[in-house]
C-alpha cells in the first residue's frame, strides 16, 4: 500500500512513472505476470483520471503512431513475459533504464525533430517492455524529455500515450488469459490509495517549475533502476 501511494504521487505529478517504483517491489511480490496485470490496471484508472486535464496539450500527430507501433509489438513482449527467466528481464531493463537516466541527468537533451521513424521505433520498444514487465515508460521518457517541449506538453503526452496502449495491453492480457480474478481483486485494494495519491500529485505538479519536473521525473528513473539491478 506504501508503494502504491509513492507511485500515485509520481504518477499525478509527472504523468509516467508509478510502473517504475511499483514494477520492483511487486515483481518479488507477485510474480512478474501479476505484477504487470495489477499495474496496467491501476494505471488505466489513473490516466482516465488525468486525461480531461489534459487532453488539448497532447501532441496526437507523434502520439498516435507511437501507441500504433507499441501495440503491435505487444503480442510478442507478451510471450517473452511468460517464457524467459524474470532476473534476466529484470536485470536488462533496470540496466537500460540506469544508463538513459544518467545520460539525461547530465544535461543531454535531443535538439531535432521527433520524426516518424523515430517515434515509431521508440512505441515499438516501449510496446514490447510494457507487455513484458509493465516498463514501458523508459523509452517514452527519454524521448520526449529529450525535446524542447514544455513540461505540461510531456506530461499530457505521455498521459495521451499510456490511455492508448494500456487499453490495448489489458484486452491483449484478457484474451491470453493472463489477468486473472486475484489479479483483479489485488489492483482494486491498492486502487484507492493509489487514485488519492495521484490527485495530490497532479495538485503538487501546478506549483512546480521546468528544473523541478525535469530532476523528479529523470530522478525516479535512476532509483528504480538501480533498485531494479540489485534485485536481479
Amino acid at each position: 500500500m506504501a508503494v502504491a501511494t509513492a507511485a500515485g504521487l509520481m504518477r499525478g505529478f509527472a504523468g509516467v512513472g508509478s510502473g517504475m517504483l511499483m514494477a520492483p517491489f511487486f515483481v518479488n511480490i507477485f510474480g512478474p505476470v501479476q505484477t504487470v496485470g495489477i499495474i496496467i490496471l491501476m494505471e488505466i484508472i489513473a490516466t482516465a483520471q488525468l486525461l480531461p486535464t489534459v487532453y488539448r496539450e497532447i501532441q496526437w500527430r507523434t502520439i498516435g503512431p507511437m501507441g500504433l507501433a507499441a501495440a503491435i509489438a505487444m503480442p510478442f513482449g507478451s510471450w517473452l513475459l511468460v517464457s524467459l527467466e524474470t532476473p534476466v528481464v529484470q536485470f536488462g531493463v533496470s540496466l537500460l533504464v540506469t544508463v538513459s537516466a544518467l545520460l539525461l541527468l547530465t544535461g543531454w537533451r535531443y535538439e531535432g525533430r521527433k520524426t516518424h521513424l523515430a517515434t515509431i521505433g521508440i512505441g515499438s520498444i516501449s510496446g514490447l517492455l510494457m507487455a513484458m514487465t509493465s516498463l514501458g515508460n523508459p523509452p517514452v521518457m527519454i524521448y520526449l524529455l529529450s525535446s524542447q517541449d514544455r513540461a505540461e506538453t510531456n506530461r499530457a503526452n505521455f498521459t495521451g500515450y499510456f490511455a492508448i496502449t494500456l487499453i490495448i495491453l489489458i484486452a491483449i492480457m484478457i484474451i491470453g488469459g493472463l489477468i486473472s480474478l486475484q489479479t483483479v481483486g489485488l489492483a482494486a485494494i491498492m486502487l484507492p490509495l493509489f487514485l488519492i495519491a495521484t490527485w495530490i500529485g497532479s495538485r503538487m505538479f501546478r506549483k512546480s517549475n521546468e528544473r523541478m519536473y525535469r530532476w523528479m521525473a529523470l530522478g525516479i528513473l535512476l532509483i528504480a533502476g538501480l533498485y531494479g539491478m540489485t534485485l536481479a
